[in-house]
């Protein structure tokens, strides 16, 4: 993302996605899809990653090239100004006792899994902003939306008051400066909404990184790429501090969701 300044009110484009990017926005839904039940982890072949899921390691660079999608072209990412451990990239994981599909947030790590069968899943460097540490335990996805609208919630325009125009239901619509980036998938504990997103971002350089305030944030690339691999009901978990994977293996919860308090 670049550090041009917003042509409304003067708003730099950098303070502007420093914000919470979480709040509410309208929705369509989506018809539910029923993932696979996960295989038993395997360690996988050679052979094996071929057939079903793709070689392990990183994507290829062309992954992150300029890329039209609607009306609008993302920038390539400069690959190699990103730590390569927070590049897309094919795991082995054990993602024994989960659905393949089932999302994975580990914050601490600044890691997004998703796993796949038989003992891998996709990698993704995140970005977690103040409210991405204030949210633990699982959700659902339960909406997914391309190029959203954002809506700064009340709170957020009180304290600043040139964020007015995007209020009272107006919001900030898609395109390259909208905090939510190219796509999002919003997280609900039965029909309550968590206000917690897993979004885009064109700020690459915040990947990897603890900002000031938002969810979890992905590099546009990879949240369109995340969205096409994620069905609708999945499975949400999301790890803070010394939280152990394992108290979820098999259908096991030690807790629907907490709300924490964000320092």
């Amino acid at each position: 993302m670049t550090s041009s300044r917003l042509p409304l009110l003067g708003v730099s484009l950098l303070s502007l996605m420093a914000l919470g990017a979480c709040s509410t926005t309208q929705r369509a839904a989506l018809a539910p899809t029923t993932p696979p039940m996960a295989q038993a982890f395997v360690s996988p072949s050679p052979a094996e990653q071929m057939n079903w899921g793709g070689p392990l390691g990183p994507v290829e660079p062309t992954a992150y090239a300029a890329l039209s999608d609607g009306e609008f072209t993302l920038p390539a990412i400069p690959t190699n100004k990103v730590d390569p451990q927070f590049l897309r990239q094919r795991v082995v994981y054990n993602g024994e006792g989960f659905e393949p599909g089932t999302v994975v947030v580990d914050t601490r790590a600044h890691h997004l899994y998703v796993i796949e069968p038989r003992g891998t899943a996709m990698r993704y460097g995140i970005g977690v902003g103040k409210a991405g540490f204030a949210w633990a335990g699982e959700a659902e996805i339960k909406d997914k939306q391309h190029w959203p609208k954002w809506f700064p919630p009340v709170e957020m325009i009180a304290r600043r008051p040139e964020l007015k125009p995007y209020g009272n239901e107006v919001g900030m619509g898609p395109g390259l400066k909208n905090p939510l980036g190219a796509r999002a998938l919003y997280l609900y504990q039965g029909k309550k909404d968590t206000l917690y997103r897993l979004h885009g971002t064109p700020e690459w350089w915040s990947i990897g990184k603890s900002m000031s305030s938002g969810c979890i944030r992905l590099i546009n690339q990879d949240i369109i790429d995340l969205y096409d691999r994620v069905p609708m009901n999945a499975r949400v978990i999301v790890l803070q501090g010394d939280d152990r994977l394992d108290d979820y293996r098999g259908g096991r919860r030690i807790a629907q969701g907490t709300i924490k308090t964000a320092s």
